[in-house]
């Protein structure tokens, strides 16, 4: 049986189920679900993240991580984490370039949390002859309690599970997966009591809520203001509160309908960034946002793509694609923000002067 089969099974026995749940199922179902079953990154599979654009955004992460080390005062133990490292070329690519700092490397443990067991195979390849030996946790819980740390996170919030609330004349109704006439996913309707945004008279728009993105955004801010250190998480999504339904489904680089293929299609939502890191400083963090352009234009991705045309002119023009997708505007410049979750007195580099 598909999950496919099996969700409309469960739907008519038990009623319909929240577009968060259904999130949840599709993606990390432990028998069909896409991130357990078959994640498939690149661009021979269904979508395609910075690190795979070009070596470049590796590479300056990696130099982050170093500089901001270095700002923390060099401790002698860092913990290194990525959380949701993909198929492992982003900490490839970024211990590369740190590799230009031995101490940051003498000083650094390796950890990544992910729960995919197809992605941890692809890690494990990617990170064959890394200069750290990778160790391999499921949840940010695991995490060591005894040194500070410096995360990153790339595209992982964005799979972390959000509500659909719909406003209509009647108040506030929460879009759910349920069947139709003949059988079929479909999405409708359920009345809620939920009284937010009242006074709104914007009627049809949907406000997603992922409680999910916001209880990691406060796990994320007492890591740091327990142990110190920093978080740099990159992804799509608003810098400022707004409606929008956001949920999509990506299969083979093309968008495709949610509810067509549950657990064959990677399935996100935008991050609510003004929420996560809300709920950080809650959590006695403190916190900056800019846009992904921004970020990577003050890392100085310009004249390192300058250095790699120099290098190699034959892929001038390869390498000014690979830059304009990264920063234009019309491209992951606006669209994807850099968040940093930090310990108070710190300012990473990239994010001086960022709100």
């Amino acid at each position: 049986m598909s999950l496919l089969e099996r969700l409309k099974t469960e739907i008519a026995v038990g009623g319909p189920i929240s577009v968060a749940d259904y999130m949840t199922r599709c993606l990390h179902d432990p028998t069909f679900g896409y991130y357990a079953t078959r994640p498939a990154l690149g661009e021979d599979g269904d979508f395609i993240t910075a690190p795979l654009v070009s070596q470049m955004f590796g590479e300056l992460i990696g130099l982050w991580a170093v500089e901001t080390w270095r700002r923390m005062g060099a401790p002698g133990r860092l913990l290194l984490v990525e959380a949701g490292p993909g198929d492992g070329t982003l900490m490839s690519d970024a211990l590369r370039a740190a590799s230009l700092s031995p101490d940051f490397l003498a000083a650094a443990e390796l950890w990544l949390i992910e729960t995919s067991r197809p992605l941890i195979t692809n890690q494990k390849v990617a990170l064959a002859d890394s200069p750290l030996e990778p160790r391999w946790i499921e949840s940010l819980s695991e995490v060591p309690d005894d040194a500070p740390v410096v995360l990153i996170a790339n595209e992982l919030l964005d799979c972390l599970p959000a509500r659909q609330l719909v406003r209509d004349p009647d108040g506030w109704a929460e879009r759910q997966v349920g069947l139709d006439a003949h059988g079929n996913l479909a999405f409708g309707l359920a009345r809620i009591l939920d009284r937010r945004n009242e006074a709104d008279d914007r009627i049809g728009q949907v406000t997603e809520i992922s409680l999910a993105q916001q209880a990691f955004g406060a796990e994320l801010g007492g890591l740091v203001a327990r142990q110190g250190g920093a978080v740099l998480v990159i992804d799509y999504g608003r810098d400022e509160p707004g409606f929008g339904d956001t949920l999509q489904a990506l299969k083979g680089h093309e968008t495709v309908d949610p509810l067509a293929c549950p657990g064959e299609a990677d399935l996100t939502v935008h991050v609510d960034f003004p929420a996560v890191l809300a709920a950080a400083w809650k959590a006695e963090a403190s916190t900056v946002l800019v846009t992904q352009g921004e970020f990577l234009r003050r890392l100085g991705i310009e004249q390192r793509a300058a250095s790699l045309k120099s290098s190699r002119p034959d892929q001038a023009a390869r390498i000014g694609r690979q830059l304009d997708r990264l920063i234009g505007d019309d491209q992951m410049g606006l669209l994807f923000k850099a968040a940093c979750i930090h310990s108070a007195g710190l300012i990473p580099p990239g994010f001086e002067g960022g709100t």
